[in-house]
């Protein structure tokens, strides 16, 4: 949204002022109420009325008004404008100004506000509680009888700052809104952090933290570290070590192991809010109107706090099938890192970066492992690296079932396994059955939008996907409500991503920066056995944003001289860049499938963010001998045809 606090702070109003405008009338002069006119927007049918669009705008029209004492709607282009807002600024009128012209649907917005106004003018419109008390005329009028400051009070209440119970209220106590509180706090605001966890079907529930630190980052990697540990083992023999035959895993050791570590984040945590002076409530938040929001805690005890600003920061939760049984029996990436016995023969449905991270090192423990994909693996990322990624881990023991979806779940026999019966259907519409110990979902995240209250003040998401539409500075169509993390529209899904959305937002809002989260060329890794680094476009993006005849593709396998001695995986690790012809060979794609991919591909991003070019990659000595200095050499291209497979490392 265009729209921007002139002369401190926002003035907004919490719902109980709101209610109590509700029953003005129109004032004498120049005052019109526009209460009446905004009871008939709000009741509008969407059948009856006009498109459901054109009521969405009406609705930012009168969030805007029901939700700031004053507030200005604007032109950045326009004299008028310019000279009212310097007129207020000159009395130190604390107001919300929203330009139109920066506004995507700045003309509807126009037009909703002639509509409501009546006004014949074009802007600005100004508004006092609720009330359009007139244009440029009426301000400069006031001005010229010295009644301006008159003007900006109705009924009783000029512009003083609203007591409100924070200076900003955090929902979701994951990285992203933990950053972003302590951060506000740090500037000296009044924060609180509203943190639950709603059990899983099967009960499994968590400490602060959110989803990374408890069950998805940290406890991945540890067990992605556990099964490298034992092909390690495998692999020390050939150098001499004498391990006996004979070496077993202890899958409660492990989680034990884990679960400690994590408890003691948990604590962390909570302690980093203390020493922040960050209000810390484990309850379940809820918007219940403008500005106000519940708080319920597991016993059902109820409590209401107001705030200037909220952070929406909920992140997502593991989606189900939707067939019987499936939340009777099967766990999901919530349930498996804490998982009080060993999963057995296990059965993943999904294609994602959690099916594959979980089945590769489930398989990497000596787990009977299966992967029922319904269309492509790793969809989003490079399909030739996700291609290279599946054919690796069938060939170290996981299988693949394609084209493939689950109808039912039923269980054989209770127990830690037990045993579960999945019945699925193949796409030439034959049926399949098979038995199982346990059946992990891994299909996809739903963002936890909507049970909040969005609606009750008039937040957008997407109705499909329950995500938050936000602008480039995470404010959501409602001004004093932001988001970030996972529950965004169109952004990635990461939490170094949230961590530095949350603190450049504090930033902004408290401390008068102007800098925004850069959400390109974001370097990510998936821990699968043999790791993904990626940095920038893949080679199917690039093709359709820039064309085949402007890309260059170089690439090549490698082997890891650790890996040569108990000759294991040659051409299988494999690097490349894509490059853009026209442009000096500029990179815009990173891509490397071997060990430590994560940690290669960090310092890569740095280069890409500078603007690498293949020249510069050429130009640069390799350290050898690493995985790292093929990135150096490279000199084989896609187009030339030349053959990739390497004999040495």
């Amino acid at each position: 949204m265009g729209n921007s606090v002139r002369k401190g702070k926002a003035v907004l109003l919490d719902h109980n002022q709101v209610k109590g405008f509700q029953n003005c009338r129109a004032g004498e002069g120049e005052l019109y109420s526009v209460t009446k006119e905004a009871a008939k927007i709000k009741n509008i049918s969407p059948r009856r009325n006009g498109t459901k669009e054109t009521n969405d705008v009406k609705l930012t029209v009168l969030n805007y008004i029901d939700t700031n004492t004053v507030v200005i709607f604007s032109k950045t282009t326009c004299n008028r404008c310019r000279k009212v807002k310097d007129l207020l600024d000159s009395f130190g009128i604390c107001y919300v100004s929203v330009e139109l012209d920066k506004e995507e649907n700045g003309q509807k917005l126009q037009d909703v506000l002639s509509e409501l106004t009546m006004a014949v003018t074009v802007a600005p419109f100004v508004f006092v509680n609720q009330k359009f008390i007139g244009s440029y005329e009426t301000i400069v009028e006031a001005d010229k009888e010295s009644k301006l400051e008159k003007l900006f009070i109705v009924n009783g209440d000029d512009c003083k700052e609203d007591s409100y119970d924070f200076d900003l209220i955090v929902i979701g106590g994951g990285s992203g809104g933990l950053a972003a509180a302590k951060e506000a706090a740090h500037y000296g605001q009044k924060v609180m952090v509203l943190d639950y966890v709603t059990p899983s079907p099967v009960g499994t529930k968590w400490g602060l933290g959110g989803t990374c630190v408890n069950v998805g980052c940290i406890p991945k990697k540890l067990m992605h570290q556990t099964a490298l540990l034992g092909q390690a083992l495998q692999d020390s023999r050939k150098y001499g070590w004498q391990v006996e035959e004979k070496v077993q895993h202890s899958w409660n050791m492990m989680t034990d192991a884990v679960k400690n570590y994590i408890n003691s984040l948990n604590w962390g945590y909570r302690v980093a809010l203390i020493e922040n002076r960050v209000k810390y409530e484990n309850g379940y938040g809820e918007f219940v109107g403008p500005h106000e929001i519940k708080s319920t805690n597991s016993k059902g005890t109820e409590k209401f706090h107001t705030a200037k600003r909220f952070i929406i920061a909920t992140g997502e939760r593991p989606r189900y099938l939707g067939i019987s049984g499936d939340k009777e029996y099967c766990i999901t990436s919530d349930d498996l890192f804490s998982l009080s016995y060993c999963p057995g023969k296990t059965l993943v449905i999904g294609a994602s970066y959690v099916a594959l991270e979980c089945a590769g090192f489930l398989a990497g423990l000596g787990l009977d492992v299966t992967v029922m994909v319904r269309s492509v693996l790793l969809r989003g990322f490079d399909q030739e690296i996700a291609s290279k990624i599946g054919d690796y881990m069938e060939e170290h023991g996981v299988k693949f079932i394609r084209s493939c979806v689950p109808t039912k779940i039923e269980q054989i026999e209770p127990g830690e396994p037990g045993k579960l019966k999945v019945t699925a259907k193949n796409s030439d519409g034959t049926e399949m059955t098979e038995e199982y110990n346990t059946v992990l979902l891994a299909i996809g995240r739903d963002a936890c939008t909507r049970k909040i209250g969005l609606n009750t003040v008039g937040v957008k998401i997407n109705e499909k996907t329950g995500k938050i539409p936000v602008n480039d500075e995470e404010q959501t169509n409602v001004p004093y409500i932001y988001a970030i993390g996972d529950v965004l529209e169109d952004k990635l899904e990461l939490t170094p991503v949230a961590i530095q959305a949350g603190r450049l937002l504090a930033r902004r809002l408290y401390a008068g920066s102007n800098l925004k989260c850069d959400y390109v060329n974001v370097p990510t890794t998936v821990f699968t056995p043999l790791e993904y680094g990626a940095c920038g476009l893949s080679e199917e993006n690039a093709l359709k944003k820039h064309g085949e005849e402007n890309i260059e593709v170089y690439h090549s396998y490698f082997w890891p001289l650790e890996w040569t001695v108990p000759a294991r995986d040659n051409n299988k690790c494999y690097a490349k860049v894509i490059c853009n012809k026209k442009d000096q060979e500029r990179v815009l794609g990173f891509h490397i499938l071997g060990p430590n991919a994560g940690e290669i591909t960090q310092g890569f991003a740095v280069a890409i963010k500078c603007g690498l070019t293949k020249e510069q990659l050429d130009s640069t000595i390799g350290i050898h001998p690493v995985c790292a200095e093929v990135f150096t050499t490279l000199s084989v291209t896609k187009s030339s045809g030349e053959e990739l497979v390497q004999s040495g490392c």
